[in-house]
């Protein structure tokens, strides 16, 4: 793989906007994923990230953050406070698996229904370690309210 692709600490992510997503047995089951429009009524929201992790990166604790923001790069803000989550990760090896074998880590957050501005585009941005990459980043629409 191409080093201009790959984080700081070699990390790969794969997100998806789904309608809802779970982490069961270190699998990730979504449902209605790969949104890229939604609303306009607010509507649950899940964010489903699938984290590899290197060999050499096991047992090390990752922080990590997402955040909502708008076209514009700015923090959406609802109720007065920045749609904003936090968490930790660390991925260990499990016995029998062939060394240097890359480690997956899968993460669902789940987000009850709020309202966003129709007619405008957000992303949730992820930033892990203090790394934000412009592909750690899942895009999507809000659908105008329709009047009349």
């Amino acid at each position: 793989m191409d080093n201009e692709f790959l984080s700081r600490s070699g990390l790969t992510v794969d997100m998806l906007l789904c309608d809802a997503a779970q982490v069961a047995g270190g699998k990730l089951f979504v449902l209605g994923g790969g949104l890229a429009s939604i609303g306009p009524k607010p509507q649950p929201l899940a964010i489903a990230l699938q984290i590899t992790v290197p060999w050499d990166r096991a047992n090390i604790g990752h922080e990590w953050q997402i955040e909502l923001i708008d076209e514009d790069g700015q923090a959406v803000v609802v109720n007065d406070k920045p749609v904003l989550m936090r968490g930790r990760f660390e991925a260990g090896r499990p016995a029998g698996l062939q060394p240097g074998s890359p480690l997956g880590v899968s993460l669902a957050i789940n987000l009850s229904p709020f309202r966003l501005v129709g007619g405008r585009s957000y992303a949730f941005s992820l930033t892990i370690n203090d790394e934000n990459r412009p592909d750690w980043r899942v895009r999507f629409f809000v659908k105008p309210s329709r009047t009349g």
